[in-house]
């Protein structure tokens, strides 16, 4: 290209000017075009092309036939590699077509503008589909980017290497969206048969070897596959790098990934990116009322195809019409296909959508063509290491990002490189109804005279198939072949059993091929009812792969039989802590003590501050049964009523647990620090504690709130646990004030050094003798929760340090990645916009921001709880990885919430597999310190000197001694200390903490699960919870409201409600919903699909709730006469407290009701599902109306 890098605005508008001379060009030759078809309209309906010839079954105008090398026929498969012609368009001063000339010879030069105006027209793609390109290892058409014309190689220039690529010159096979044959009258039920042969609904895959190929140049990249939730045909690749993550939108450019598989993506050129919600642009340029109405009607559609509702003929011709449609706007597109081609992304044709929402279906125009743009990030979380071609890519695609910051990237699938565990844990409920009644009608049809030659019959039809609909919204629907299906549940099938379809059912995919439009599943067993809470439980711990079987016998043979006592030589080993006020503060449940507490003061200014966490590390051997056990499990795993343990519980619970007046091993750090908070020194070694006593958090927040007079305390005391030892309730109580006093310290410390803290309330679960839930409440950490939470970060800082000095390599830390740039902008513009100040320059400027907005917000916590829940937002997750995968990356190892250089696990062995390699680790560093301390000591005393630093002084103390690590004394010592304890390489333990990743993920959405489901069983218990709620978002279509009572974001659709008027005033972001009069309507709706009102909304008739008035005031004025006169007694006070209660406290709206984000709107909270469905929780609004019976 001639000129230099700089001349963007020069060279858009030469583009733009051959773009309008194209333009006039262009609508010449439609004219033209027009009036030859007119006048050779005869010749096709005849059979016979504008050359006389006969035209073969199936082929239309233009199409080219098998070994057709006319013009027209090259002009059409060129024109699906637009984005190269093109790139040499912008790249080049001249308008030159080397490239299509080094395909053909024969064929003379073609404007690629005019190639694109002549392109395959939408009525042809509906009954054919382009030309598919393939790579080929024989007769590749030579394109090296030399023979084009000169490349700038500025960081928009993205020319690849073409030198290894061809193109069959075999007449290409279709690939279309056919219409479905179903072979059953019965309506409404999905594809499940294959379609004929030579008919595909999706692209076929790549080969890993094209994959591997195109990952190493950076033409195609890995990226984690994930599926929104509320709109299953969108889904999201997140780019390390990348400011925005690329939309995968369509079922066809999805092309059958699952949620969690690891893809190969390619990304769409710049025209196809639809607008982002919010931008100027978007809201410059909106739709028409009729373009919205066929944006609805698109989106409709496409949630009846998800739901299997739409007849297979109407799916069918959905699934092509929306195909045809990205054809149409190709032309209007020219110029930003130019700038696409500018920046190196491949054209393909696609739709000019206007909004995100319009549900886009790729054409399938370019199977096998490797693009030149894409990226990904692996699967493990914490590797980001890339090709250098990929980092490339990604550094350019980021620049095109923020160039077009007002649209969001698109791409599409073109392979599955690892699949996601999700494939083999799929629970559901299968839909039988559909099958029994085919089943019913063929059997009334064929059973006669000749009944056993038409049973025969009917092994060999094609509904032989029934539905499985996944309780996870993001997973497809699925088919299972009725012959795979368990014994139990045929049987049942047989027998005509209808209850079948009201069990939960575990299931995994067994395969998904391009010409089925279903994933094929089997079904592995039946769980239960779905209204058992036990079936529920048994249904999460299998969808998310938690390994809860009993631990094996080569596991527990690998601990010591009880009873055990330290053996002697550890007490030699060890400091000898036993004299010390020790204690652990835990739930008061906990049965799993790994941490405990002790402090002693040195000086009136100096205190030593002590941590002690279980040697677990002592008990799980490297390399043996119950290492791999613990490795396998990764974590403990929580749910509500049931524990999944990691280690044994004899290990957990006994050896290993901090019980108190036992001794036990421990490893234990201590810090001398001054009154302001100074780390003065720190020691860290193993140990061999006694704790005194087990606290729970709330008798440790009575301590430090004072509410325990010490005069009055003696061990019957029934709020205070039992005490063992020499020690007196005073030494704990003030060992507990006095860590109370230095965790405040530390923490505002860590504050001011830029830390940032998001913590909202959190809902728990009352439950009564038999472990069913009977309340709820909302809960906030206390004064003793801090406490704990300080003195163990700063024992995790203090080992990442250490062990990340002494092993750069080999060290498993933890690290917390910025938080999504775009989304934390979108937050603070939320924020002004609401009167709200916000700096999100860095976490601590948040951090004070939130303060501040905090004071401002304190008579209204709740909406400061929904705003603290919108900065979490933007936060991305925090993250095991390996120091050897970012060496001299070491800005990459920060935590950003914490604000601190180094983090690690090290506090929680007894539950978590890191914090055991993390002991290992440190095992090693310690080990190595006395070895060196010891060469060095015995090569001083031979040179008669004196060594002037203690042992710990070199590796583990407060300054790491880097001389004495890069001695060859110190290098020798490492590395055998390392050996000795089995310290993972930076491979292995890379893959150790990316599984530790994924458990961790899956153990908390596993724990989150558990939550909603008690909370279900409560809320069917109660049928409907009133609560006040915040609106969050508003729309057209649906609200999303923030429930005060239960802490939760839920949705209200109102769109195609029945007597619903929906009035979205999009200047102002103000919504008015209100009842239509009788016999008026003037508002478009799909027939068939309107829902009433009492869909979304709990209606009181205000008779009702006049009754309740007089109550709440009768027992108001009983309260005040009794109280005023006599005054109100222990005894009387719970029974006028329950008596006020029942009168419901939140006033239903009325009709008008006009809401704006953040407004106060009553809703009820419903159970819903269970019987045949996903156990959920709905929201609906809670109104008054005349209207409702009384």
């Amino acid at each position: 290209m001639k000129g230099n890098e700089g001349n963007d605005g020069g060279l858009m508008d030469s583009v733009a000017e051959r773009f309008e001379e194209g333009e006039k060009e262009k609508r010449k030759k439609r004219r033209a075009n027009r009036r030859n078809r007119q006048n050779q309209g005869g010749l096709v309906s005849s059979g016979k092309n504008s050359d006389g010839n006969e035209v073969t079954d199936g082929a239309t105008l233009g199409e080219p036939q098998c070994g057709e090398s006319s013009s027209a026929a090259r002009r059409d498969m060129d024109s699906s590699l637009l984005c190269k012609p093109i790139l040499e368009e912008i790249q080049s001063s001249d308008l030159q077509c080397g490239f299509f000339s080094s395909l053909e010879s024969s064929d003379a030069a073609v404007n690629p503008i005019q190639l694109h105006g002549e392109g395959p027209k939408a009525s042809d793609i509906a009954f054919i589909s382009l030309p598919s390109m393939h790579i080929t290892e024989e007769r590749q058409v030579e394109i090296d980017c030399r023979s084009m014309p000169h490349q700038n190689n500025s960081a928009h220039g993205m020319c690849g290497n073409y030198s290894d690529k061809g193109y069959s010159r075999s007449c290409p096979s279709p690939i279309s969206f056919e219409k479905f044959n179903p072979a059953s009258p019965v309506n409404g039920f999905l594809p499940y048969q294959k379609t004929e042969a030579g008919r595909k609904y999706f692209v076929p895959y790549w080969s890993m070897q094209d994959v591997n190929k195109a990952v190493e140049r950076g033409d195609a990249f890995r990226a984690s596959f994930r599926v929104n939730a509320h709109y299953r045909i969108e889904a999201y690749c997140t780019i390390d790098g990348v400011p925005i993550d690329v939309l995968i939108s369509g079922f066809a450019a999805q092309n059958r990934a699952i949620e969690g598989d690891v893809v190969a993506i390619v990304i769409d050129p710049v025209a196809a990116w639809p607008k982002l919600k919010g931008s100027p642009s978007v809201l410059a340029n909106s739709s028409t009322e009729d373009d919205s109405f066929t944006v609805c009607e698109t989106m409709e559609s496409a949630d009846e195809v998800l739901q299997g509702k739409l007849d297979p003929n109407k799916a069918a011709k959905f699934l092509t019409d929306q195909t045809s449609s990205f054809l149409k706007d190709t032309n209007s597109n020219a110029l930003e296909c130019s700038l696409a081609s500018q920046v190196g992304l491949q054209v393909t044709y696609v739709s000019n959508s206007r909004r995100s929402e319009t549900c886009l279906t790729y054409v399938n125009s370019t199977l096998g063509h490797l693009p030149h743009n894409s990226s990904a990030i692996s699967r493990a979380a914490n590797d980001t290491s890339q090709p250098d071609g990929a980092a490339a890519a990604v550094q350019k695609f980021a620049a095109i990002v923020r160039k077009f910051h007002f649209k969001r990237p698109t791409g599409r699938v073109v392979a599955i490189i690892d699949q996601s565990p999700r494939r083999n844990a799929v629970i559901g409920f299968l839909g039988v109804r559909q099958w029994m009644s085919f089943r019913e009608g063929i059997k009334k049809d064929v059973l006669g005279p000749s009944s056993r030659k038409n049973n025969s019959k009917m092994c060999s039809l094609p509904r032989e198939y029934v539905q499985l609909t996944p309780m996870d919204g993001k997973l497809p629907k699925m088919m299972v072949l009725v012959k795979t299906l368990p014994c139990c549940i045929k049987e049942r099938l047989q027998k005509a059993d209808i209850t079948v379809e009201m069990e939960l059912v575990a299931a995994k995919i067994h395969d998904w091929k391009d010409e089925s439009f279903l994933p094929q599943a089997f079904v592995l067993h039946s769980l239960g009812k779905g209204t058992d809470i036990e079936a529920q439980k048994g249904a999460i711990l299998f969808e998310h792969a938690i390994h809860h079987v009993d631990f094996s016998p080569e596991s527990l043979a690998c601990l010591p039989m009880l009873p055990w006592r330290i053996p002697s030589e550890e007490f030699e080993k060890r400091k000898d802590f036993r004299d010390l006020c020790v204690f652990t503060i835990d739930p008061s449940t906990a049965t799993d003590l790994d941490d405990a507490l002790s402090v002693e003061k040195l000086s009136d200014d100096i205190i030593r501050v002590g941590v002690h966490i279980a040697d677990t590390s002592f008990f799980v051997m490297p390399d043996t049964a119950l290492d791999a056990e613990a490795q396998l499990r990764s974590t403990s795993v929580y749910l509500l009523q049931h524990k999944v343990p990691m280690l044994p519980p004899v290990l957990s619970e006994d050896l290993g647990s901090l019980n108190p007046g036992a001794d036990k091993l421990a490893f234990s750090i201590t810090w001398d620090i001054n009154r302001v908070g100074d780390i003065l020194d720190q020691w860290i070694g193993r140990t061999i504690i006694r704790s005194c006593c087990k606290l729970s958090y709330e008798q440790a927040h009575d301590i430090i709130d004072e509410r325990l007079d010490i005069n009055s305390l003696s061990n019957g005391n029934s709020r205070l646990p039992e005490l063992h030892g020499k020690f007196e309730w005073k030494d704990v109580i003030d060992s507990v004030r006095m860590l109370n006093r230095i965790s405040m310290t530390l923490k505002e410390r860590r504050f001011k050094d830029g830390a940032l803290w998001l913590d909202s309330p959190k809902l728990v679960l009352l439950f009564d003798e038999c472990g069913l839930p009977f309340d709820s409440n909302l809960h906030e950490r206390i004064s003793s929760h801090f406490l704990v939470e300080e003195l163990m970060l700063l024992a995790n800082m203090t080992t990442a340090k250490v062990i990340s000095n002494a092993y750069p390599d080999c060290a498993l830390l933890r690290r917390h990645p910025e938080p999504n740039s775009r989304k934390l902008k979108e937050f603070e513009a939320f924020c002004g916009k609401h009167g709200f100040e916000l700096d999100t320059s860095s976490s601590g400027r948040l951090h004070m921001s939130l303060q501040k907005i905090q004071k401002k917000l304190e008579n209204d916590p709740v909406l400061f709880d929904i705003l603290v829940n919108y900065a979490s937002k933007p936060m991305q997750l925090a993250a095991y990885f390996c120091t050897g995968q970012l060496r001299n990356r070491e800005n990459e190892w920060t935590h950003y919430s914490l604000s601190v250089p180094f983090y690690t696990h090290f506090t929680s062995p007894l539950r978590r597999y890191p914090d055991i390699v993390v002991h290992r680790t440190l095992t090693a560093v310690l080990e190595a310190e006395e070895v060196y301390a010891a060469a060095l000591q015995k090569k001083l005393v031979q040179s008669d000197k004196k060594c002037s630093q203690t042992v710990s002084g070199y590796f583990s103390s407060l300054h790491f001694d880097k001389k004495a690590a890069d001695s060859k004394e110190g290098k020798g010592a490492l590395m055998a200390a390392a050996l000795r304890h089995k310290i993972p390489r930076t491979a292995e333990l890379a893959g150790i903490a990316a599984y530790c990743n994924d458990r961790r993920l899956a153990s908390r959405q596993a724990q989150d699960a558990s939550e909603r489901v008690y909370l279900w069983a409560l809320l069917k218990k109660k049928e409907a919870l009133i609560s006040e709620a915040r609106v969050l978002g508003l729309g057209p279509k649906f609200m999303s409201v923030y429930v005060n009572n239960v802490a939760m974001e839920r949705r209200i659709y109102y769109d195609d409600i029945e007597g619903l008027i929906v009035d979205w005033l999009e200047t102002t972001s103000t919504l008015i919903l209100d009842l239509r009069k009788p016999k008026i309507s003037h508002r478009k709706s799909n027939p068939g699909k309107s829902r009433v009102l009492e869909d979304i909304a709990l209606i009181v008739n205000p008779s009702e709730l006049k009754y309740e008035d007089v109550l709440a005031e009768m027992v108001d004025e009983v309260t005040v006469s009794e109280v005023g006169k006599n005054g109100l007694t222990e005894e009387a006070k719970p029974e006028y407290e329950n008596l006020s209660s029942k009168p419901c406290e939140t006033e239903p709206a009325v009709l008008p009701l006009t809401l704006q984000v953040l407004s106060q709107v009553p809703v009820s909270v419903h159970a819903i599902g269970g019987d045949n469905g996903p156990p959920d929780i709905a929201v609906k609004l809670y109104l008054s109306s005349y209207h409702k019976e009384a």
